[in-house]
């Protein structure tokens, strides 16, 4: 069976509230990773080679995404940081990121979510991608 795999198929939207959305569908995207913060099971073996497996019911991780340095989505992304950063409390997990892959079925839709840190500010003789990290309270996949 053939199969073909595009990254233009690929449409991400990070909304918040007061901020608007920001798309991410080209203009400056590098990459995006979805990971799970824990594990979904933990094994615990006893002194007589027994297993008991635990099911952990856990829905938190993270959001990597990398940008052109120069991009309109970068821009975006610093402005959202400063916003949370100065904004009360209540404004800071209310944003939300769904990401879509048509070719591969599969969409990602993560709630609660803020950013870890600012992106790390690199300069060098050519531009770069930075990489801002966004923790999600609830991560979800669905095929």
């Amino acid at each position: 069976m053939d199969s073909t795999y595009s990254f233009a198929d690929l449409a991400c939207v990070l909304s918040h509230p007061a901020m608007g959305q920001l798309s991410l569908q080209g203009e400056g995207l590098g990459s995006i990773t979805f990971s799970e913060a824990n594990d979904l099971t933990q094994h615990d073996t006893a002194a007589d080679g027994s297993v008991m497996a635990s099911k952990i019911e856990s829905s938190s991780g993270t959001i990597v995404i990398q940008v052109q340095q120069t991009s309109d989505a970068a821009k975006w992304l610093r402005r959202y940081i400063n916003y949370i950063k100065a904004a009360p409390s209540s404004e800071f997990t209310r944003a939300t990121l769904i990401g879509s892959s048509k070719v591969m079925g599969v969409t990602h839709t993560c709630t609660g979510v803020s950013p870890q840190k600012r992106p790390d500010a690199s300069y060098q003789q050519a531009g770069q991608q930075i990489s801002v990290t966004l923790m999600a309270q609830r991560m979800k996949e669905a095929a």
